[in-house]
């Protein structure tokens, strides 16, 4: 499979994604059907990306005003200032609702972005050109936008869908490793929670994926990645049930990444790893998932040398810190923290509550 595409059905919108090393090809009349409209096209563009990589979609663009605006891509970035600044130099060259947003960067530059377009003049187009395997695998479905706060990791924000998303995966070939492993974790996850089948796939390709970047393989798996979010999100748009289960590793995760402060030391998708395999073991220890599903999934982990260990990134004196940043996520309830657990390979629990101190001695017997 080199190239794809398939359609999102939310009630806000419909909209295609396009997925393969030809998409900005294949997409540029929908691009342009998009714009047709717009004067003036707005590029939030990662600083790791150089222009010339966007200079077919320009070309596609003629008689457009063109504006770019960098965005240096990390957690401490993704804050109100920066948001602040974009909004502020969209007002400043006169933007209009009819002009359009396009993101092109990893999860960050597409959370900001669609943060500014659902914010400025309260709605503008927004266009998603994800650029790292963790963004075309699973941030740009779905619609949520958001930034960071003192108090946790994308506690301020809302749900807007794209017009289009274009995932090109030329850009993943100079990734680094790193980056591969972080996009590898939602596909894991997708697979865990809802496709045993996609799950027995990708321990048969996993490494072809994450070591050798096999060009057929990595937009098939984008694809089953994709589909399997967008299939949660059509049925629940704004998490009001069902579309919790995407979280799965997540509450821990986003502690974890809290807890070291965003730093280099621990990024996004790693966190999330650790925080599927807490999920995984916490899962087993309630006697909700098997020894035999646990052992398979813990096994890939070791195969593919992805993190795991939780004593490897923290000490006891930071258990205080994950638990209160636990207690602040986004759903929880009544001091009391709200996790998504499976029950098997390819079935999830939509969510269970625990006391702090449940999570607390769990957390603590790890590290």
């Amino acid at each position: 499979m080199k190239n794809t595409k398939f359609f999102i059905k939310t009630h806000e919108r419909k909209y295609p994604i396009y997925i393969g090393i030809s998409s900005i090809s294949t997409a540029k009349n929908k691009l342009k059907s998009i714009t047709k409209n717009s004067k003036n096209i707005a590029f939030f563009l990662d600083t790791k990306i150089v222009p010339n990589r966007i200079k077919e979609i320009i070309h596609s663009l003629k008689g457009k005003k063109i504006s770019i605006f960098k965005i240096t891509a990390n957690e401490k970035n993704k804050n109100f200032v920066i948001a602040n600044n974009l909004l502020n130099g969209l007002a400043k060259k006169k933007f209009n609702r009819s002009d359009c947003v396009i993101a092109v960067g990893g999860g960050i530059v597409g959370d900001i972005s669609g943060f500014v377009a659902s914010t400025y003049k309260r709605g503008m187009k927004f266009i998603n050109i994800p650029t790292t395997l963790l963004s075309q695998a699973d941030a740009c479905i779905g619609g949520k936008t958001g930034i960071n706060s003192k108090f946790g990791k994308n506690l301020i924000g809302n749900f807007y869908q794209p017009e289009l998303i274009i995932s090109n995966t030329t850009f993943l070939e100079t990734l680094p490793n790193r980056e591969i492993i972080c996009g590898y974790a939602e596909m894991l996850k997708h697979a865990i929670i809802k496709d045993k089948n996609f799950f027995s796939w990708l321990i048969k390709h996993g490494l072809e994926l994450v070591k050798k970047r096999n060009k057929k393989l990595m937009t098939y798996a984008i694809y089953k990645s994709c589909k399997v979010k967008a299939g949660i999100v059509e049925k629940d748009e704004k998490e009001k049930n069902l579309r919790m289960k995407l979280n799965f590793g997540h509450t821990f995760g986003h502690a974890f990444e809290a807890t070291k402060k965003f730093s280099k030391k621990l990024n996004h998708g790693e966190a999330v790893l650790l925080g599927m395999m807490s999920a995984c073991e916490f899962s087993f220890e309630k006697k909700i998932l098997s020894l035999s599903d646990l052992i398979k999934i813990k096994k890939h982990f070791l195969d593919l040398n992805l993190p795991h260990n939780l004593k490897k990134y923290f000490r006891k004196r930071d258990i205080k810190k994950i638990i209160d940043f636990m207690t602040i996520d986004k759903k929880n309830y009544n001091d009391k923290i709200n996790l998504i657990l499976i029950s098997k390979i390819g079935k999830s629990l939509r969510g269970k509550i625990f006391s702090k101190k449940e999570v607390y001695k769990f957390i603590n017997r790890k590290i």
